[in-house]
């Protein structure tokens, strides 16, 4: 059986208010083919479809036309899609009898049974080969709030995470009990494991307090593979080759510019992983970082002017960060910015400044509550200005902040 692992589309997105739709219908198109081009038997969707919980008609619409034409291409394709942190889980769930009656199979919230129990059947699903037959079972978690995991009270321990342990345990159990020989158990998830690398700039917090990591251990040995949602960087965990994060498929920010977007191909030989091959997504639009690093003014406004890419439709111009070192304000600073993008085929998104500040005297000793009510404003003002840019504040800058002061 072959699977192909894919998460953290964020349809939706924009990247500094400029809409992608273009570049996910590019992706989703090319998911298409290579679901033809790999002979997939199953496509697991490991959350995070949507960037937020209220996807724009738009959106909803991309997903439910990408379903559809996933099946009609390949009738036989097991498609399971779980919710992430970004989505609504009622939203994903709504339209999920008609998916299921067309092959896909939803799973956004964590069900419960008249006794308030968790509906532990719901979240095992069988994985059919091209004879109909099942070749192997699917462990659908997905993104479990605090509310959704079992009560577990021990001394000791965190009842979250003891709580999505002890689900994943019970899911695996059922697994057990119903597979036969020969057939796989697969897991799936969207959280935050233990030592995952992080996106800083697009990642959202899982749980507030930070207690949502999870030990590598919450999946039980004989689980052949586990295909995780959450982090856009493509990694596995820990030491474990067959615990992995596909990544997201295309950069949803600046920080993920040199990322090796990917899905992830699962070769399965019976109940066995036989082999695991990253799928290169092709970049749809360019993100540009000028320069590589920080630079002065004089040099960003040079390489600037040098920069020449080719022309393109405006939905295919690269999204620009022009990052700039600071040594006292510039006021002007986006205006020449633009002065020396004109006529240029980019798409300016982001103006990233930072100073090489020293430590100022804020810094040097901690201030008591009577210290810090007896400094004035200009007082305050003198000593952040010396904190960002490393030098006091000149004549003209403390003139017109005292005229800022005034009643």
């Amino acid at each position: 059986m072959r699977l192909l692992h894919t998460s953290d589309w964020h349809l939706g997105l924009s990247l500094h208010n400029f809409e992608r739709h273009y570049e996910h219908q590019r992706f989703l198109d090319w998911l298409l083919d290579a679901i033809v081009a790999e002979q997939a038997d199953v496509l697991l969707i490991a959350g995070d479809v949507y960037d937020n919980a209220n996807p724009s008609a738009a959106s909803q619409k991309q997903l439910y036309r990408f379903l559809r034409l996933a099946k009609e291409r390949a009738p036989h394709l097991n498609l399971i899609v779980i919710a992430g942190n970004h989505d609504s889980p009622g939203r994903l769930d709504a339209p999920g009898p008609l998916l299921e009656a067309h092959g896909t199979r939803v799973v956004g919230a964590v069900q419960r049974l008249a006794d308030g129990s968790i509906d532990v059947e719901s979240l095992v699903l069988p994985l059919t080969g091209r004879d109909g037959a099942v070749e192997a079972w699917c462990l659908a978690v997905p993104f479990l709030r605090p509310g959704d995991v079992p009560r577990v009270t021990q001394d000791g321990t965190d009842p979250y995470l003891a709580g999505i342990a002890l689900l994943y345990q019970q899911a695996f159990e059922l697994a057990q009990s119903r597979r036969q020989e020969g057939q796989a158990i697969i897991a799936m998830g969207h959280c935050h494991m233990v030592d995952g690398q992080i996106s800083s700039d697009s990642e959202r917090r899982i749980v507030i307090g930070g207690t949502e990591m999870l030990p590598a251990g919450i999946f039980d040995p004989a689980i052949a593979y586990a295909a995780l949602g959450h982090l856009h960087l493509a990694q596995n965990v820990g030491k474990q080759e067959h615990i992995r994060y596909c990544g997201s498929p295309l950069p949803l920010s600046f920080a993920e510019v040199n990322y090796a977007h990917q899905i992830l191909r699962i070769d399965l030989d019976g109940a066995a992983l036989r082999e695991i091959v990253p799928v290169p997504v092709p970049r749809a639009v360019e993100l540009l970082r000028i320069p590589s690093k920080p630079a002065p003014l004089a040099q960003v406004l040079e390489e600037l002017a040098a920069l020449s890419p080719p022309d393109a439709p405006a939905e295919q111009q690269p999204y620009l960060e022009v990052r700039v070192l600071l040594e006292q304000p510039e006021p002007g600073l986006r205006a020449r910015i633009e002065a020396a993008l004109d006529g240029k085929a980019v798409r300016l998104a982001k103006i990233e400044t930072s100073t090489a500040a020293r430590t100022s005297s804020i810094d040097k000793e901690v201030m008591t509550l009577d210290q810090l009510e007896k400094l004035k404003p200009d007082d305050i003002f003198k000593q952040l200005y010396q904190q960002r840019f490393g030098n006091d504040a000149p004549a003209d800058q403390l003139s017109a902040f005292a005229e800022l002061m005034l009643p």
